[in-house]
């Protein structure tokens, strides 16, 4: 295992809530990955928290020239100030590559040659082909193999989801066939190095958690509370994001993007926010956060748009 993670194990078992924002430099920020950031910022700091921030560089080819610059600028501009240094997947190979090893001495990983299109002929869920072939690393990805699968998690706002069987049961990439490390792998071996107690995060993200949570406890860690928030969809019902064309957050007063965001929420907004400075505004957040009174459809819809996962067992 790697020693990042050994470092982390002999902690407390009890550590003080820390919180992260882990956006992927792929775009700059938008209104609705401004969403996930408040809100995650607003329940670290609420609960007297650390709250961390991440940039996901972890895939190359996705990534636009400058945008990991322009996105910490924009968490400034916007009053959101983290903790401690700014970790870079990019520069944090040697710990996935030390996990990887650790599994493979485990027996927890092997090597797989199956194509998308093999997949999606027999449903999209991964069957295990590969498992006992004992392929060499040639061309190959990496999977786990899964031997704790989970099927439920309790998420802190949208109460026990269920994940059907063949999600919960699949051998998921743990690294590509291209070689680079895969999401899944690369999230969880940070947020253990950084004792992450909660993720806070967008609905779009629900379908992994299974997953996440089963390679924590592959990895003998202590998995995270979870917290999936509603998601902002633009004027065809469809989520902002960057894929979608989503406008970056403008560059002048922050205030008023982020009452619109307090609002998307159903969070307080002072009567007169216009006379409050930023960090004011923010402060008045803090103290007036609200779990209880964001809207659940939000993050419903993402359950329910995808055949992986509902709010009961099917």
């Amino acid at each position: 295992m790697s020693e990042d993670i050994n470092t982390q194990q002999a902690e407390p078992k009890r550590t003080p809530y820390v919180g992260r924002f882990a956006p992927s430099p792929s775009g700059d920020l938008h209104f609705g990955s401004l969403i996930a950031a408040l809100g995650s910022y607003l329940q670290a700091r609420s609960e007297g928290g650390r709250w961390l921030v991440r940039i996901e560089d972890i895939d190359p080819p996705r990534e636009i020239p400058g945008a990991a610059a322009r996105i910490l600028a924009a968490l400034d501009h916007y009053g959101l100030h983290w903790d401690g240094p700014v970790i870079y997947q990019s520069q944090r190979h040697n710990a996935y590559r030390a996990t990887l090893d650790w599994l493979k001495q485990q027996g927890l990983s092997y090597y797989c040659t199956c194509t998308r299109s093999r997949i999606q002929q027999i449903g999209g869920f991964y069957d295990g082909y590969c498992r006992d072939r004992h392929l060499p690393a040639a061309s190959a990805a990496i999977r786990l193999r899964q031997t704790h699968p989970v099927y439920t998690f309790c998420d802190k706002l949208l109460g026990e989801l269920h994940a059907v069987p063949a999600l919960a049961e699949e051998d998921f990439i743990i690294r590509r066939r291209d070689g680079l490390f895969a999401y899944n792998l690369a999230v969880v071996v940070d947020d253990a190095f950084q004792g992450v107690t909660e993720i806070v995060r967008g609905a779009d993200l629900i379908e992994p958690t299974v997953r996440q949570i089963a390679l924590y406890q592959q990895l003998q860690q202590p998995v995270p509370c979870y917290l999936h928030l509603p998601l902002a969809l633009n004027h065809d019902g469809n989520k902002l994001s960057k894929q979608n064309h989503a406008p970056p957050l403008p560059h002048g007063d922050p205030r008023p993007i982020l009452v619109e965001a307090l609002k998307f929420l159903h969070q307080p907004q002072p009567e007169c926010w216009q006379d409050l400075d930023l960090p004011l505004l923010l402060r008045f957040a803090v103290e007036n956060w609200d779990l209880a009174a964001i809207p659940l459809q939000g993050a419903i819809v993402a359950t329910e748009n995808t055949t992986a996962f509902s709010k009961e067992a099917r």
